[in-house]
């Protein structure tokens, strides 16, 4: 499981309002304080194909995500790609960030900005990761 603090996106996560962070001596606990509920960090890495396909379902509209969801199913992962999800998930599904990186040059760079979802939005999102 990756720590929260490796993430690139964890400023901007810890920032948001919704979002509370405590640091102890041993961990850090992200919690989305609305439900109360503990965030959890989920990596994946995609192959070009899979990579785009994400880009695009994450620029749709969300009654057209769904059924493309339905019909082809979400991206599929691989253990080492071109793209590179990092993604901030409730247990509850109500709050999800994510940012997606491109590699190039030697290393992964950012894709935009990260993107917060909440509420029935996180819902559909979590069920691409």
């Amino acid at each position: 499981m990756s720590s929260f603090k490796s993430l690139e996106m964890a400023y901007a996560v810890s920032t948001h309002p919704h979002i509370t962070v405590r640091k102890s001596f041993f961990q850090t606990k992200v919690i989305y304080s609305p439900t109360q509920s503990p965030v959890r960090v989920v990596i994946h890495e995609y192959t070009p194909t899979e990579g785009s396909r994400l880009l695009s379902l994450l620029d749709m509209p969300k009654d057209k995500l769904l059924a493309e969801l339905q019909q082809k199913g979400a991206p599929a992962s691989g253990s080492n790609g071109h793209y590179h999800l990092e993604a901030c998930l409730s247990e509850d599904r109500q709050f999800c960030a994510l940012q997606v990186f491109r590699y190039g040059d030697f290393r992964y760079n950012a894709i935009g900005e990260p993107h917060f979802y909440e509420g029935d939005d996180a819902k559909v999102i979590a069920q691409i990761l």
